[in-house]
């Protein structure tokens, strides 16, 4: 295999914290591989030093000659007075020069200028790649060309960011949290298009349907060293707990073996030989390995919620709109001790407004909201709090309360209860400026917790935290005796999660579906291939519409001279739909001749009603290149 990317002896400390040392590994050509370690421990970092945004304190990255790399930040670096088109189009690629070239000149009406264009597009059969980049653009639903990046919010620069790394198609890619700020659609989507592209792909997610889906490789950071796994997501799981079994193991023997050396070095007489002094040597060897923790650090939750009485939330018709956008519509819902609920939907359709709702930030339109006297909220916010960087993490805690009731008898001190979330002593005391992103989630998720809720609101809470942390977040909700709503894009943690969904369909409609998030799509695509078939037995074509340019080019360039690739084409539809036209005789003839079995007329309306689809579409493409000028 052709290596694309090879890592040296690779080391990096941030302050005094030591984040890996000499890790060493390679990455060959096509090869989708995920990067995966807690928070804190530099995988983003990591993917810095890669893409030669920062440097390592010691070891080399080196390229293959001439790969182009392309990479996403966490949070994209974006040029705020750039308009969204100026700054997906701001490539040194030279396809991608000219599309912009091309776009501006229809914009402008510069009839001189596309004459020239078009003919260079054609050379260097341009319209192919513009096409992927409006699919790109369209699936990210980057589509307001003309809005500054300043005005943008965080989940749309990061969706512009992705446009932009994805349009300029690169060798080797880079992507830091990729999924973050998707909905689930968009996620598909992305984990459908690199599935099928042939990049080389290194990737930090959390979202484990799409590594389990996309990654053939797994590259895992722990205790500063790296570990590879040539598998997906679930084969590391199975051989990561092997290793884990293995080293465990290990520690073990090298606990028995040192109480022997211990006793030997107690007894041992004042003059050393050197046979001696090697068995001392290999006496604080042992020592140091019997003295590695054979457990991993888990965040058990066991928090009890302050008890709910009968009455918990009533919804009665329910609606919000801004101007001509309907969110909300006649929604009616009253909410179950145990209710685990899970919110999808596309961005912008009202899933946030809806929380704001139910918890009185925002007044609805019209309808009635009823909250029960014991009804504690938690709600723990996608945009989350703002800490100050200066403040250190035990006294932010502190500010909230002293101890921490768990309401099963057992009172924590603030300390312990940041060591229940994985926080060391050290990093109590440590400022908050030196936590990374998810240390910083998992402090706010403390401090929703800590407040005793017995209805817990959470609006994306997978973004930026690790898997560990998840799966051990998952655990508590499942075992959570209050009420919960939860907006997440984790298909995943969904499924784990919720027992029933809301889907917000768009234009204020929700449909209240029992079961997970997996169950909810499969019938929502049986759904949809009924509706195919009952439309195909109409025999009235689908009709698929062309996708539209980025922007309309005006009539008078439209007739161009004809490639000779298009010329091709133009004699091969001729003779697809000479070929289809007599197939479609044929069936009208046996259809109209009575003497068909009722099993091979339904084949045949089908057959039929497919036809006059493929028919429409090539005779709609024959008039494009019959109408093009000589």
């Amino acid at each position: 295999m052709i290596s694309y990317l090879q890592i040296e002896n690779l080391s990096k400390r941030f302050g005094e914290q030591l984040l890996f040392e000499k890790i060493s590994f390679g990455i060959g050509k096509q090869q989708k591989v995920a990067l995966i370690a807690k928070n804190g421990t530099g995988k983003s970092t990591l993917l810095q030093i890669i893409a030669g945004k920062t440097t390592p304190d010691s070891g080399s990255v080196i390229f293959r000659n001439g790969v182009t790399v392309g990479y996403l930040e966490q949070d994209p670096r974006l040029n705020d007075d750039n308009t969204v088109f100026d700054e997906v189009f701001d490539s040194e690629n030279p396809v991608l020069a000219l599309l912009k070239r091309y776009e501006q000149a229809v914009a402008q009406n510069d009839l001189p200028l596309l004459e020239e264009l078009i003919s260079q597009m054609d050379a260097r059969q341009a319209w192919d790649y513009e096409n992927t980049v409006k699919q790109i653009l369209s699936e990210l639903k980057v589509d307001r060309y003309d809005q500054k990046i300043a005005s943008l919010s965080g989940g749309q620069k990061k969706r512009v960011g992705l446009a932009k790394v994805l349009i300029t198609n690169p060798e080797f890619l880079i992507l830091d949290e990729p999924t973050n700020h998707l909905d689930i659609e968009m996620t598909e989507w992305l984990e459908s298009y690199l599935e099928k592209s042939g990049c080389t792909l290194l990737m930090v997610t959390h979202d484990r349907y799409f590594l389990d889906r996309i990654c053939s490789h797994i590259i895992e950071i722990d205790d500063f060293g790296v570990y590879t796994y040539d598998g997906n997501y679930s084969y590391y799981i199975e051989k990561r707990e092997e290793r884990l079994a293995s080293r465990n193991a290990g520690i073990e023997k090298a606990r028995n073996l040192l109480r022997t050396e211990q006793e030997w070095m107690r007894r041992m007489p004042q003059a050393r030989s050197h046979k001696a002094k090697y068995r001392i040597d290999n006496y604080y060897k042992l020592k140091e390995e019997a003295s590695r923790r054979t457990d991993q650090a888990n965040m058990e939750l066991d928090i009890r919620g302050k008890r709910l009485g009968k009455k918990i939330l009533e919804l009665d018709g329910i609606s919000k709109s801004y101007g001509d956008l309907c969110l909300l519509h006649d929604f009616s819902y009253r909410f179950d001790r145990g209710d685990k609920i899970g919110i999808v939907g596309k961005n912008g359709v009202g899933k946030s407004t809806f929380l704001d709702i139910i918890t009185q930030h925002i007044t609805p339109d019209r309808g009635s909201i009823e909250i029960g006297e014991t009804v504690v909220y938690g709600y723990y916010r996608q945009a989350g709090i703002t800490f100050g960087v200066n403040d250190r993490v035990i006294d932010v805690v502190k500010e909230i309360a002293e101890q921490v009731d768990l309401g099963n008898g057992k009172i924590l001190s603030v300390s312990q209860f940041l060591e229940y979330f994985l926080f060391t002593d050290k990093q109590q005391y440590s400022l908050i400026g030196k936590l990374s992103g998810g240390e910083r989630r998992r402090l706010y998720l403390l401090t929703v917790l800590m407040q005793n809720p017995n209805f817990l609101i959470l609006d994306e809470p997978t973004n930026d935290l690790d898997i560990a942390t998840l799966q051990v977040l998952e655990e508590y909700l499942r075992g959570f005796r209050g009420c919960l709503l939860i907006v997440s894009h984790d298909r995943f943690f969904m499924d784990k999660v919720a027992e029933h969904i809301f889907a917000f369909e768009g234009d204020g409609q929700i449909k209240d579906f029992p079961g997970n998030y997996t169950l909810y799509k499969n019938r929502r695509e049986e759904e949809a291939e009924v509706r195919k078939k009952e439309e195909k037995k109409k025999n009235a074509p689908a009709g698929g519409t062309q996708t539209p340019p980025l922007r309309e080019v005006p009539a008078s360039i439209r007739k161009r001279k004809v490639s000779f690739k298009e010329q091709q084409e133009l004699a091969r539809l001729e003779e697809e739909l000479e070929a289809l036209n007599r197939e479609k005789a044929e069936i009208e003839n046996l259809l109209s001749s009575g003497t068909l079995p009722p099993e091979e007329l339904l084949r045949r309306s089908e057959r039929m009603g497919v036809l006059l689809e493929e028919i429409d579409a090539k005779e709609m493409r024959w008039l494009e290149l019959s109408d093009t000028g000589e």
